[in-house]
């Protein structure tokens, strides 16, 4: 990606979804940290209760919905933490945003936080916006990235910035579909990817306590579908593009795990809720 990180751990986007913790989480010891997912504007997200813990298999289920505060907000609360470190913003499109004209959405909010990111990730793989995932696919997919491409270049020769740009997918794919998304990551340069969002798939915890809730599965139930993703992609990518690995880490063996299997950066989210601040000082010292 071109940038320095001082460590391979960072945290996962929707930890601190309006950048209101960037310091404090950085104090931690992640390496980097991810802000959102933001959208161009401010929305409530679905309704509560939207998150559900199913404790067993160190789970949570969640149809948070992109609630934020909106772009312009999250750019506010950059500008006074005058954060140093790597800082990842995580952007998607409204809900009332048609899939179609989602890539409008992309734009305005790359536009707007350009220069004050040190990479752009874009979600497109959340389970709980209708259609958002359909942009993974076909011409949708193929007119994603070369609209969001194009306008990296445009602000890169305008600002003298060159900022990264990561694509953030699901675990729900195919490896068919993984081997044509990898293609077309090459295809148009894309700086990175994230692998993966959250599942949809429940069937690691079927029978157990809010196991039948709507929403993604995130968690130790998702380590072994993510890291197989990042191994189909890995292959397929053939280090052209590198892989930031989230999804399931909870331990430092789960950490090697995402990193054996392709990953060049991870990210946690569910391990931290359920381990503590603890986990991230284990996981840097051992990768």
């Amino acid at each position: 990606m071109g940038l320095n990180f001082k460590n391979k751990l960072g945290t996962a986007a929707g930890i601190d979804k309006n950048g209101e913790y960037i310091h404090s989480l950085s104090k931690l010891g992640f390496g980097f940290v991810e802000v959102g997912t933001v959208t161009p504007l401010p929305q409530i997200g679905n309704p509560k209760p939207r998150v559900f813990r199913v404790i067993p298999m160190e789970g949570i289920i969640n149809r948070m919905g992109f609630n934020n505060l909106g772009i312009d907000n999250l750019i506010n609360n950059i500008k006074k933490s005058n954060f140093k470190g790597i800082i990842g913003v995580n952007i998607g499109k409204n809900k009332n945003t048609r899939v179609e004209n989602a890539i409008y959405d992309y734009l305005i909010c790359i536009e707007k936080i350009y220069c004050y990111a040190s990479y752009i990730a874009i979600n497109i793989s959340s389970p709980n916006t209708i259609n958002l995932r359909n942009l993974q696919y076909g011409i949708l997919f193929k007119n994603l990235l070369y609209q969001i491409k194009k306008k990296q270049t445009e602000l890169h020769k305008k600002y003298l910035k060159y900022v990264p740009i990561a694509i953030k997918i699901s675990p729900d794919l195919s490896t068919k579909e993984l081997i044509y998304i990898s293609k077309q990551l090459i295809k148009y340069k894309i700086d990175a990817v994230i692998a993966t969002n959250t599942t949809v798939d429940h069937s690691s915890v079927s029978g157990l306590k809010n196991s039948l809730q709507k929403g993604g599965l995130s968690g130790f139930p998702l380590q072994e579908k993510s890291t197989e993703i990042i191994s189909i992609l890995s292959k397929n990518l053939q280090k052209k593009i590198p892989i930031i690995g989230v999804g399931g880490i909870n331990s430092i063996k789960s950490a090697k795990e995402k990193i054996a299997s392709g990953a060049t950066l991870i990210q946690i989210y569910s391990g931290l809720i359920y381990h503590g601040p603890k986990l991230v000082k284990k996981i840097i010292n051992k990768i």
